[in-house]
C-alpha cells in the first residue's frame, strides 16, 4: 500500500515550495498532481509528466475522479505521494469518489474578487470555506501552512 506523504492545495501546482521543500523527507517518490483541467489537456499533461527526469520524482496528472479511481484500485501502489490539487473544489469531488486523505495542507491560493486572506498566500472564497469546512467536519485535519518551516495554522473557520 502506498503512503500519501502530504496533500495539499496549491493553484500553482508544482514549483519550487513543492519539489524543494515539501517532497523531501519521508521517502517521496511520486507527485500527483490533480487537476480536471490540465488532466483533460494532453499538451499540458505532458509538460508536468516530462519534469520528472529533471527532480527524480515520478510525476503522474490526475483529474480528481481518476486519482480517487487510482487509489481504489491499489492504494497508490508502493508509491510515497504528495498530492497536489489546483482547487480545494477537486479535493472534494476526489474525496466523494473514494479518494481517503488523514490530513489537507492548504498551502497556496491566489488572491482573487471576493476571497479573504487565511494566511499569507493562501485567499479563500466563501464557496471554498464552505468546502474546507466539509473536508475538516468529514474528520480530516485540515491546516494552512506554506513552507515546512512556516508556522501550521490549524483549520477554525467556524
Amino acid at each position: 500500500m502506498g503512503t500519501i506523504n502530504l496533500a495539499r492545495v496549491d493553484d500553482r501546482l508544482i514549483h519550487g515550495q513543492v519539489m524543494q521543500k515539501w517532497t523531501k523527507g519521508k521517502g517521496t517518490n511520486s507527485v500527483y498532481v490533480v487537476d480536471n483541467a490540465t488532466a483533460a489537456d494532453d499538451f499540458m499533461k505532458d509538460i508536468y509528466v516530462s519534469t520528472n527526469s529533471t527532480g527524480g520524482l515520478d510525476i503522474e496528472v490526475y483529474s480528481a475522479k481518476e486519482v480517487a479511481d487510482q487509489w481504489k484500485k491499489d492504494q497508490f501502489g508502493d508509491a510515497k505521494v504528495v498530492i497536489v490539487f489546483k482547487y480545494v473544489k477537486e479535493v472534494k469531488e476526489a474525496l466523494d469518489a473514494g479518494l481517503e486523505l488523514k490530513a489537507l495542507n492548504v498551502g497556496g491560493i491566489s488572491k482573487k474578487p471576493n476571497t479573504e486572506q487565511i494566511i499569507p498566500g493562501v485567499n479563500i472564497s466563501e464557496d471554498e470555506k464552505g468546502l474546507l469546512k466539509e473536508i475538516h467536519d468529514s474528520g480530516i485535519d485540515v491546516f494552512f501552512q506554506q513552507v515546512p518551516e512556516s508556522k501550521k495554522v490549524e483549520y477554525n473557520l467556524g
